[in-house]
């Protein structure tokens, strides 16, 4: 009978992390839309904001408490992809209940194209499957936003 040498796998390492460095007490509450929007805003490039799309998620605990804000994507004149495995492997790190979804259109406009609305209605299904929730989906310009929430469009 032969001997079958066994060579070690190469397998990378995958880490799962989440750098809290906010006390519990200290946490921002989101209670309307205009809370998370003006988070969005502080936190966004406003050299940028009428250049470009980018793509933001804010994740909250189950006291809409803001565990974090990522930047998903940043795309061109039209466009931001936002991929729903990357907005939800950071909701999964930092253990959310919900997410926020934001996103800027540079032209001005508030309204939401079909895409956002496909978009949206697909992070949704994706959410419910994960047990987290897309509390709202917020459009934000130089001059204002547009929670699809408040708008009854989620």
């Amino acid at each position: 009978m032969k001997t079958i040498k066994m060579v070690p796998s190469k397998v990378s390492e995958v880490k799962l992390t989440y750098a809290n460095k906010v006390k519990a007490c200290d946490r921002v509450k989101i209670k309307w839309s205009k809370d998370a929007a003006i988070l969005f805003k502080e936190s966004w490039d406003y050299d940028t904001i009428d250049a470009f799309e980018t793509f933001k998620a804010m994740y909250l605990n189950r006291a809409n408490q803001v565990l974090g804000i990522v930047t998903i994507s940043t795309g061109g004149i039209a466009a931001a992809l936002a991929d729903p495995t990357k907005v939800f492997c950071g909701a999964i790190k930092c253990l959310a209940a919900g997410i926020i979804l934001c996103h800027n259109h540079p032209s001005g406009s508030l309204m939401p194209s079909d895409v956002d609305k496909k978009l949206t209605e697909r992070m949704k299904h994706a959410g419910e499957i994960l047990g987290i929730t897309i509390l709202d989906h917020v459009i934000i310009s130089r001059e204002g936003y547009r929670s699809m929430t408040d708008q009854g469009e989620l």
